[in-house]
């Protein structure tokens, strides 16, 4: 399994960007699909998470400028479009996938996935 994340840079506040993260995931289904951020001197965060049914979550301090979202043709890949930017979403992003199988008994295997960070900043 595998996640490749990528869209990270620099921009100014009130800028946009677009983050996608694209899961390898051979014979795994998909949970859950989510991104992850990390600024400087801080924990990890939630930022929001997208089901396999399509239900959305988001944190409080981006609600309403910032869009989870999975491809419709590529259910494999997912998005995180980031508007009206603030230098505090500053921080290196994460995707994650929550992935499960069967095995030929019918034994339940979950697991988390994690994409290689990818920087974001925003000046001010």
């Amino acid at each position: 399994v595998q996640l490749q994340a990528s869209g990270g840079g620099l921009v100014q506040a009130g800028e946009s960007l677009r983050l996608s993260c694209t899961v390898f995931r051979d014979i795994f289904s998909i949970n859950a699909m989510a991104w992850y951020r990390q600024p400087p001197g801080k924990v990890r965060e939630l930022v929001a998470v997208i089901s396999s049914s399509g239900t959305t979550n988001y944190a409080d301090s981006v609600k309403g400028r910032f869009t989870i979202s999975r491809d419709n043709a590529k259910d494999t890949t997912f998005y995180l479009q980031m508007n009206s930017l603030k230098p505090e979403d500053t921080a290196v992003y994460y995707c994650n996938a929550d992935l499960y199988r069967y095995d030929d008994r019918g034994s339940y295997y979950g697991n988390d996935y994690w994409g290689e960070g990818t920087q974001v900043t925003v000046s001010s």
